[in-house]
């Protein structure tokens, strides 16, 4: 049965016509499964769903008959509640807070019954979140957790999630599946956004693929296979850049010893870490969420307090803060690239040119001239899709937005570059870009470290893996040795023996 139509949507941004005549069936107790490359229009119709945006032409039908959604007041009232991909969560609230702002009733809040609830939501999603921690004190795949429980606390007929895994581990994927049964179960209608192809075809029943603003296919899940997915997403057959051995000869450009960093409960973020990274290397770090790969990263650039030695070609880099340690060649991209990354009230532009002024000054003056030619130059090499540099960087889609904060971190021509996640929240086009263009990069000499929570990521990015667990290195692999056995084995702490079938 069809919940929820949206019928011929069309939505024009001036002289951009974001969707043209998009038809969309929510069916209700199942997962309706939306993908498309960034930029195809999905979040758009989503936000056109759930009020957030109202449509040029085109209408929208709830159990068949005509409904108006102009507000998100007006969605929350149909029962139909948003995840989105980009987190809009209070980093100064806590975590009950949150999942109840602008849903109390006028008069007294009840605290208790709230931080009860949020508790409750807590168990059912198998977290160990305390409802009074603040938000911004969560890592990025808790906050995810905080988004899901609040859509949930709503109890709406047509839940849409928005790259609701892409932060999460493994095992919280599992516990988000179960849940999704559940409330198909009692007949929610679930619309799914997800960048990880194998997820979709595990988890949904019905996919709708756009590309560029207009509908290209649907059929059920069960009918259709990964590469009519790409297909039909592309256009094409598009393959991903696929690794190879490097010169395991080349001279080492960056060396960590001992690197440790200690939790407040006096245990460690990162146990004692050493590894090597040499010239012209893509490195892959995977593991699990909490395994210690963020906190590595913003350690080597000097955004926590580690202890422990870290040598950039052959130099110690003791003592220096981050933007004297991007002078010296290492800079970090980092996971967040909307809380961390962007600066959303500058151009595209404006973004790119940020990290290399001091590069484009002279006497104190800032050459517009060759600062344009610049941008314009890594817009190119990033394949940066925009109509001018001075476009507002929150008008680019996702992937796009990836692209700048990458291309902002190479304006400087780093000897290092650090990447947390290249692929999250990226579709399958922008993610072949990226990861096409780091190799580029390390042909060229440049060295790349990425971290990943995606096994195919790790398996085909990467020239060796190294994967981490509580903290520690727990295994160092060449391309051929990634298997899944080895590397779920090695991201568990555990033989890899004891991960195969008795």
């Amino acid at each position: 049965m069809t919940l929820l139509r949206a019928e011929t949507i069309v939505k024009r941004y001036g002289a951009t016509e974001a969707l043209k005549g998009v038809d969309f069936d929510v069916h209700a107790g199942a997962v309706n499964v939306l993908i498309g490359e960034n930029g195809a229009g999905k979040s758009t119709l989503m936000k056109i769903l759930a009020g957030v945006e109202t449509p040029t032409s085109g209408r929208l039908l709830l159990d068949g008959k005509a409904v108006r959604i102009g507000s998100v007041k007006d969605a929350a009232a149909h029962g139909i509640s948003i995840v989105h991909q980009e987190l809009n969560l209070c980093p100064n609230l806590s975590v009950s807070e949150n999942i109840f702002l602008g849903r109390q009733n006028a008069g007294l809040i009840d605290r208790r019954s709230e931080r009860a609830e949020t508790a409750a939501l807590m168990k059912r999603l198998e977290q160990d979140i305390d409802p009074d921690t603040l938000v911004g004190d969560l890592r990025i795949g808790q906050q995810q957790i905080v988004e899901i429980a609040r859509a949930l606390s709503d109890k709406a007929r047509v839940l849409i999630l928005d790259e609701p895994t892409s932060a999460l581990s493994p095992t919280e994927v599992e516990v988000l599946f179960r849940i999704i049964r559940d409330l198909k179960s009692v007949g929610t209608g679930i619309v799914y956004i997800s960048h990880r192809l194998e997820e979709l075809l595990r988890i949904g029943d019905h996919i709708t693929i756009l590309r560029d603003g207009s509908w290209q296919a649907t059929a059920p899940v069960a009918e259709v296979s990964m590469p009519w997915i790409v297909r039909h997403m592309l256009g094409h057959d598009g393959q991903a850049a696929v690794a190879t051995s490097r010169d395991t000869t080349a001279a080492t450009v960056l060396s960590v010893r001992d690197l440790r960093l200690t939790r407040p409960d006096g245990g460690y973020s990162l146990d004692h870490v050493d590894l090597d990274i040499k010239a012209g290397e893509i490195v892959g770090i995977y593991g699990l969420l909490g395994a210690g790969r963020s906190e590595l990263l913003e350690s080597l650039v000097g955004a926590c307090p580690a202890r422990g030695t870290v040598r950039l070609d052959g130099k110690d880099l003791a003592g220096l803060n981050v933007s004297a340690r991007v002078e010296r060649g290492l800079c970090l991209v980092p996971e967040d690239r909307k809380a961390e990354g962007l600066f959303p009230n500058l151009s595209v532009g404006g973004n790119l040119g940020l990290s290399s002024l001091v590069k484009f000054s002279r006497l104190g003056l800032i050459s517009e001239t060759a600062a344009g030619r610049a941008i314009a130059a890594m817009i190119g090499l990033m394949g940066v899709k925009t109509a001018s540099p001075d476009l507002s960087i929150g008008a680019l889609s996702g992937g796009n937005q990836q692209k700048v904060v990458i291309g902002r971190c190479l304006m400087p021509g780093p000897r290092v570059l650090l990447i947390d996640e290249p692929g999250r929240g990226v579709d399958i086009g922008a993610r072949h870009d990226i990861f096409a263009r780091m190799r580029t990069l390390a042909e060229g000499g440049m060295s790349v470290v990425f971290t990943t929570s995606d096994m195919a990521e790790a398996q085909t990015g990467a020239d060796r893996v190294l994967v981490m667990a509580r903290g520690r290195i727990t295994a160092d692999l060449s391309p051929s040795e990634a298997t899944e056995a080895a590397l779920i084995a090695a991201a568990n702490g555990v033989p890899e023996s004891e991960m195969s079938p008795a």
